[in-house]
Order: structure tokens, then sequence, then C-alpha cells
């Protein structure tokens, strides 16, 4: 059984003037379809070949198997990310959105702050996150590199993609720029979908705390923007 390479839920031009159709063409159509691919490849003939994405990512970091995991946590974290945007720029939160939100963080200013506040600065290349976390709180998390949140048994609400080939095509360097027009192209819709779903269930435990894939979740404070 085969990893399906999911469809892109809009046109590659709908982001637009945003995000640009060179840019979803190479990110969506060459990185994305390439985790697919090799994640394909590796897991052919293994005890994963049986198993759904999701599986994949929960096994394959506990088992400490990198290349299986990054791939796979790849193929994961790009497909939420490109729900997490819609051609309808602009949307707000619903009512019940909001309210959980607004529990959290002093208003939704405050949130979008902190939320471009850690993604600008993210050193190197990773992935800036809302999470729900097990006490019904909400956080604003940094992960480096191929990591996801749900691996350590939180919901994954909002994805930001920080790594270059995100945004260099259309910002070049100017990160928070980027980062700014990101948040007008958020679809409020699919976050307030997350925060109704389950915490992460597995049949093996989330990632213990001395575990090499084990993510400190704190937002990143120092890090300087690359």
């Amino acid at each position: 059984m085969s990893v399906p390479f999911p469809p892109l839920p809009y046109a590659t031009d709908a982001l637009q003037p945003y995000l640009s159709a060179s840019t979803l063409s190479i990110h969506y159509g060459k990185h994305h379809r390439h985790y697919v691919s090799a994640l394909n490849e590796k897991i052919d003939g293994t005890s994963y070949d049986e198993m759904n994405l999701d599986d994949i990512v929960f096994n394959s970091a506990i088992n400490n198997d990198q290349q299986v995991f990054n791939n796979a946590a790849q193929a994961w974290n790009h497909a939420f990310y490109w729900n997490c945007m819609t051609p309808k720029k602009n949307l707000s939160p619903d009512e019940a959105c909001l309210a959980f939100i607004t529990r959290n963080f002093a208003s939704m200013d405050d949130l979008k702050s902190k939320f471009i506040g850690s993604a600008a600065r993210l050193f190197g290349s990773g992935w800036t996150w809302l999470v729900r976390n097990p006490n019904d709180t909400l956080k604003v998390i940094n992960t480096p590199n191929a990591a996801t949140p749900m691996v350590n048994g939180l919901v994954p609400l909002l994805a930001c993609d920080v790594w270059e080939h995100a945004y260099y095509l259309d910002y070049q360097n100017e990160r928070e720029r980027y980062l700014e027009h990101f948040w007008q192209l958020i679809n409020w819709n699919f976050v307030s979908d997350q925060i109704l779903k389950p915490l992460p269930r597995n049949s093996n435990p989330s990632i213990p705390a001395k575990h090499p894939n084990y993510i400190t979740m704190k937002p990143f404070q120092e890090n300087t923007f690359d």
C-alpha cells in the first residue's frame, strides 16, 4: 500500500498575489511530491507498508527511523499546511474558535503577534504551529526541520512552513513579509475543525522526553532571524 499524493485544495494560482503560481507549482508539485515519492520508496516491503501516513509518522518517530520519519512527517506537514490556507482572503474565526483563542491569548492581534514573531525568529528551516495541549490550552510553538507536534500528543490547529522553499521565489529573504501575507490567507474554518479533534492516539505512547525525536515544546525566544 502506497501513501497517496493528496490533491492541492485549490488551483496553483489561487493564492496570488501573496503566493505565486510558480511558488506553489514548485513547492507542492516538486517538494511535497518528492517527500511522498521518497517515502513510498523507503517503506516498500517494510512493516510501514501497510500503515496509513499518521501511523508511519508515529512509528518511525518511536523507532528513531529518521529517513522514514523525515519524509513521512514532511508529507504530513505539507498536506496540513495547504489546508491552513484559502483563496478566501482575510477570513475571520467563527464565534466558537474566537472564544477558544481569546481564552488563551489576549486578543487575535496578540495571537498574530506571537505566531509571526515566533516564525520570524525560527533559525534555519522548520515550522511554526498553533497547537492544543492535553489540558485544552493553546500554544504557539516552533519545530525544526521535519518535526511535527502530533508525535508529542499535541493537536495541530495551524501550521506555517518557514523553510525557504515556501517563500523565497516570492519574498527572497523577507520572511516577515511572507508571514504577514500568510496570516491573510489563513483558513479559519479549517482551524475550527481541528479544535474539535481528539488528542492524537496511537498504539505507541507519545514520544518520551529522553527520546531523540522528542521536541522541546517552547516558542523560540532568542533565535536570530535568518
